[in-house]
């Protein structure tokens, strides 16, 4: 079992409260295991991390990048987040507001291939 930080479980509810349009967009996509009947859990904390979408079953993390994401120091963190879940054996995927926005079949369809 991974560990987590305890202290970020009020936080994690309050995000789920206040999901971005991408990530709502995401939700209605995956929840109620409409992918490959897995079941996939929203503002996971993982560790010290809270991850935008979890699914224990495939190992996978979804993660909805905003433009707070595409700054030098915010692709730092993320490298330095993605090293942490790998050594977790977990895969992650990274995809941006807009691409989900713009493109939700071919981001759904990607999701079902590492699923």
């Amino acid at each position: 079992m991974i560990r987590y930080n305890k202290n970020l479980k009020s936080f994690s509810r309050a995000l789920r409260k206040n999901m971005t349009d991408a990530e709502l967009l995401i939700w209605s996509k995956i929840r109620r295991k409409q992918i490959k009947g897995l079941q996939f859990y929203r503002q996971k904390v993982i560790e010290n991390y809270i991850l935008d979408f979890y699914c224990p079953a495939s190992k996978l993390v979804m993660e909805i990048d905003g433009g707070q994401h595409f700054s030098e120091e915010a692709i730092q963190k993320d490298n330095e987040r993605d090293r942490l879940l790998l050594r977790h054996g977990l895969k992650v995927l990274r995809f941006s507001n807009t691409e989900v926005l713009i493109n939700i079949d071919g981001v759904i369809q990607t999701i079902y291939e590492h699923c």
